[in-house]
């Protein structure tokens, strides 16, 4: 790489110092994305982007420090932009959409602090930083499912018995379960990031690139079906014990390490970027000219760093401002609702069960029954506001809690304003029925509780907000589902449940 000149020093000394502020005043969203690249294995990969994306600035240093760069306003619109997006990530309490934003105010700083031609050089450098942000969990479900489907189409072509109930499989040498562990996600997001880099450097061609991501996307799914159904062969000719180490030895050390280099090897052939070929093409500044109109004199140049650091800041200032507003406590105790027809009743016989609702302000859980013998399981979880770990739906929040032996199965056909499950444990099945009630609306869908936080947060509406879960065990002779009907018939309107609740806990 060519040595720096002395406006290129002075420009990336601003860049610098942006960078600087805004890792500085984010620094709990960065320190919780570190935080996670450290401790979760499914984003270990994180901890490389930093240096791949220094060694794309690298590959590309002469050929962009050959651009002279230059302040440019309009890249403060990108700045707001991210600002006001952190806001709504903010109000929302979606931790991705923040990080993802905090990204891009790294990239509005770059666009205003060294100009248009510098930026369109270090595109994808630049995009490549949004792989730092920790993306991929909402995956786990449709890939277990996909997975257990997989298991299945191999397992009927291998003339092997087996019945499916979600993403429980059972063979006549035992049930199996496509945990979360297997559901794939882990190498799955790990080759994402990592195919999207070599389609960059490796290929010029754009229908290339795309079927490249779409091999690398497809045969990962495909063979961690393979895995897993070899999983259950093995276990159906041997023992589950035997089946079992060979899975963990092969998964760990070979099987995905060997997928890696048959897609490498599939499309080794067809790659068509030269080392010797540039980055940039010879025209690249030319097709930027007409950007110009954004040039900032270098005595103004102060005046727009000044500007992006407000703008950087602003977020902040308002979150300050508002964090307070709709925050009203819950002090006093709520006890549960007596309902007609139903009787407390000790839990069933079992693996217990209860939801998951982290830092909730109040829980309420007990079991009931009627005179037909019908039992349920009534869980209800209160919320004075929600905040950062502090959410009425998330990422192991609700019915099937991750650390606890029961795991989601699939959907069932839901209640008017509410959300229907199935779950299960080692032979174990329950059906579980939520209802969400948030700033007067009942609902089951999580996007609709985000929406609702998100618009009590921007207008200072009140947060509390509820959870009401009825749940009921699957007998052979007694399903759950018109147990958890008759519960619900009796139980009235859950919305005005919530509210009472809420009100009591308030000392209304």
């Amino acid at each position: 790489m060519s040595a720096l000149s002395t406006i290129w020093r002075l420009h990336l000394a601003r860049l610098a110092f942006a960078i600087v502020a805004i890792v500085a005043l984010f620094y709990v969203d960065v320190f919780k994305m570190v935080e996670i690249w450290w401790t979760s294995s499914t984003f270990t990969h994180c901890l490389f982007i930093l240096p791949l994306v220094g060694w794309l600035i690298w590959q590309r240093g002469d050929e962009v420090l050959a651009i002279e760069p230059r302040v440019w306003a309009p890249g403060l619109v990108l700045i707001a932009a991210a600002g006001t997006g952190w806001m709504i990530g903010q109000a929302a309490g979606v931790s991705i959409l923040r990080h993802a934003c905090i990204i891009m105010m790294i990239q509005g700083s770059v666009l205003t602090l060294l100009g248009p031609a510098v930026t369109r050089g270090l595109l994808f450098p630049l995009f490549y930083l949004y792989f730092l942000v920790p993306f991929g969990d909402e995956l786990v479900p449709p890939l277990q499912t996909i997975t257990a489907k997989l298991c299945m189409l191999f397992l009927g072509w291998a003339g092997i018995p087996a019945h499916i109930e979600g993403v429980f499989i059972s063979t006549a040498s035992g049930n199996f379960e496509v945990a979360e562990a297997c559901s794939g996600v882990k190498f799955l997001v790990a080759m994402f990031a990592y195919s999207t880099l070599v389609a960059n450097v490796c290929f010029r061609s754009w229908a290339k690139r795309a079927a490249f991501m779409a091999l690398a996307v497809t045969v990962p799914v495909i063979a961690n079906g393979v895995r897993a159904y070899a999983t259950i062969h093995i276990s159906y000719l041997t023992s589950n014990a035997f089946a079992e180490g060979i899975d963990h030895v092969v998964y760990g050390w070979f099987f995905f390490g060997f997928v890696m280099l048959l897609v490498m090897a599939l499309a080794w052939k067809f790659f068509d970027r030269s080392v010797s070929d540039p980055w940039l093409s010879p025209s690249h500044s030319a097709t930027l000219g007409f950007m110009k109109f954004g040039d900032v004199t270098p005595r103004r140049a102060g005046v727009v760093m000044a500007a992006a650091v407000g703008l950087i800041a602003a977020p902040l200032f308002w979150d300050a401002a508002s964090a307070s507003r709709g925050h009203r406590i819950m002090p006093h105790a709520v006890n549960l609702p007596e309902i007609h027809g139903w009787s407390r009743a000790p839990a069933q016989r079992g693996l217990p069960w209860a939801p998951r609702f982290d830092r909730a302000d109040h829980r309420l859980d007990a079991d009931y029954v009627n005179a037909a013998g019908q039992h349920i399981t009534l869980s209800i979880a209160l919320f004075a506001w929600q905040d950062e770990g502090k959410e009425l739906v998330g990422y192991a929040q609700g019915a099937a809690d991750p650390t606890t032996r029961w795991s989601w199965t699939n959907d069932t056909p839901p209640p008017p304003s509410g959300k229907a499950e199935r779950i299960f444990a080692p032979g174990l099945a329950r059906e579980v029925v939520s209802f969400y009630v948030i700033n007067g609306m009942t609902t089951g869908s999580p996007r609709s509780v985000k929406l609702a936080t998100l618009k009590s947060r921007l207008f200072a509406g009140d947060q509390a907000a509820a959870a009401i879960l009825v749940s009921a065990q699957d007998w052979p002779d007694r399903p759950a589902r018109p147990q958890i009907d008759a519960f619900l018939g009796a139980l009235g309107s859950p919305q005005q449940l919530a509210e009472q609740l809420i009100k009591s806990a308030r000392g209304r």
